[in-house]
């Protein structure tokens, strides 16, 4: 590929990241300008606002973030809906089909593994991974780590 080549295929990559942001922007979600946002993202539409997510972050595809909570209503006869806050600091990277269930926080240059469920918070500097996700190793620094 020629260096011609190279440089457009990135301006258009970077315009497509820039489109994305724009997009959850707009729809209300608190996503960092600097994250990458791979396609088939899972966002909780139901309160849009509740879901940040830190710079420098990577989600990646099929990943589904949820900012509410099930709370079953027996007078009502049916589960309601609470709003929660979930967040997701800076330098993560969120594995493909990975579940973040609502009114988590993970920490900052945290890695969920693919295809894990987050269903407590996460310190930072951890690797998470499995259903549910447990704790694969602790104190890790992003410099060190080959994805």
């Amino acid at each position: 590929m020629s260096e011609e080549t190279k440089g457009f295929r990135q301006a258009i990559a970077k315009r497509v990241q820039w489109l994305r942001w724009y997009r959850y922007k707009m729809a209300g979600y608190d996503i960092h300008p600097s994250c990458e946002i791979e396609r088939g993202l899972n966002l909780d539409r139901y309160f849009p606002q509740g879901i940040h997510v830190g710079a420098h972050t990577i989600l990646t595809s099929r990943v589904t973030i949820l900012s509410h909570k099930l709370v079953p209503k027996k007078s009502l006869g049916r589960y309601d809906g609470e709003k929660v806050h979930t967040y997701i600091g800076e330098w993560c990277v969120i594995g493909i089909g990975a579940v973040i269930m609502g009114g988590v926080r993970i920490g900052d240059e945290c890695v969920i593994g693919s295809g894990a469920v987050i269903t407590k918070d996460v310190p930072s500097n951890t690797i998470m991974a499995g259903n549910p996700a447990r704790v694969v190793r602790e104190g890790i620094e992003m410099e060190d780590i080959k994805l």
